[in-house]
């Protein structure tokens, strides 16, 4: 791998658009190539717990807990950053998000590199997180040169990112691996998943995840059906609905009800439903618990506004 080049990479979330994480020049290639703004800050994915002191200091106890117990898996975790990590990477701040990614693929990647890799979704910024290679080839066709090809992912759903202030444990975005898991390993965990102006790590904007068609979330898929009557319609559920005549296009991600294939799912079956050049896509919203919460998460963002 030529140290300032992009390429796509598989992890157990999502495909991410990988450069250099010291490379000034690849972190560049990644913000004009996503369109995405530079006070967005990325995450740096390592190929393993020990490489952890090489980018990071000062990390509080119970991050280390966190890392020895998820890693490598879908947790990403904000510590002060050591000054190898270029501020372009953190947005100027001085703490980093990093994580070991569960895929190995990329484990084989990293660890034969001697750097780590920046690896923010392969996607326009603000678009449906890519859950295969195809969904990056459809994204980038030959602005990539390699593409890694490691199947669907299995998460299908980013990490979950967790921070500190003053040692104490934050949520900054709901992920893959949902809040009970990780307050059963360190105790309760504070909220704050939102910001706009300067997010303490990725994934906090309003407004992101986003099919090009407008979404709608809804607690009763028949009522909200009834206001657009007569347009072409989209469903994403849960388990199943109510709905029959009149509504083909439906994507179940669970029928089973299990929140891991719903989440798995998810980003796959709004893919599909934004090719077939609906008027609107009815969500619904899922139990506010375990990885219900991810999913009803994701979904708000990528929800047109009222």
């Amino acid at each position: 791998m030529i140290k300032n080049k992009l390429i796509a990479i598989p992890t157990e979330t999502v495909y991410g658009l990988a450069g250099n994480a010291f490379s000034e020049t690849a972190i560049k290639k990644i913000f004009a190539l996503k369109k995405r703004p530079e006070y967005n800050p990325f995450i740096v994915h390592i190929k393993s717990f020990t490489y952890l002191n090489e980018i990071a200091k000062d990390i509080p106890p119970d991050a280390l807990k966190l890392a020895e117990y998820f890693w490598p898996g879908p947790l990403t975790l904000v510590l002060k950053k050591r000054d190898c990590i270029p501020d372009s990477v953190t947005a100027g701040s001085d703490t980093v998000a990093v994580r070991v990614p569960n895929h190995l693929l990329t484990l084989e990647l990293l660890a034969q590199l001697d750097f780590p890799l920046v690896a923010p979704s392969a996607n326009p910024f603000g678009s449906i997180s890519p859950t295969s290679a195809q969904h990056v080839q459809n994204y980038f066709n030959t602005e990539i040169e390699v593409i890694m090809d490691g199947g669907c992912c299995e998460r299908g759903i980013e990490s979950t990112i967790i921070g500190f202030e003053d040692n104490q444990p934050i949520l900054y975005r709901h992920g893959a691996l949902s809040i009970e898991e990780i307050e059963k390993v360190i105790g309760p965990v504070a909220l704050q998943t939102n910001s706009e102006s300067k997010p303490n790590a990725p994934g906090m904007l309003s407004r992101h995840y986003a099919p090009i068609t407008a979404l709608f979330v809804t607690t009763n898929i028949n009522q909200t059906v009834k206001l657009f009557r007569g347009q072409k319609i989209g469903l994403l559920v849960f388990k199943d609905s109510l709905i029959n005549d009149g509504i083909l296009d439906k994507e179940i991600l669970s029928a089973s009800g299990d929140f891991l294939e719903a989440a798995s799912n998810l980003f796959g079956a709004m893919h599909r439903l934004d090719k077939l050049n609906l008027d609107v896509i009815i969500a619904e919203k899922f139990p506010d618990k375990d990885l219900g919460k991810t999913i009803n998460d994701r979904l708000e963002r990528a929800s047109k506004r009222k």
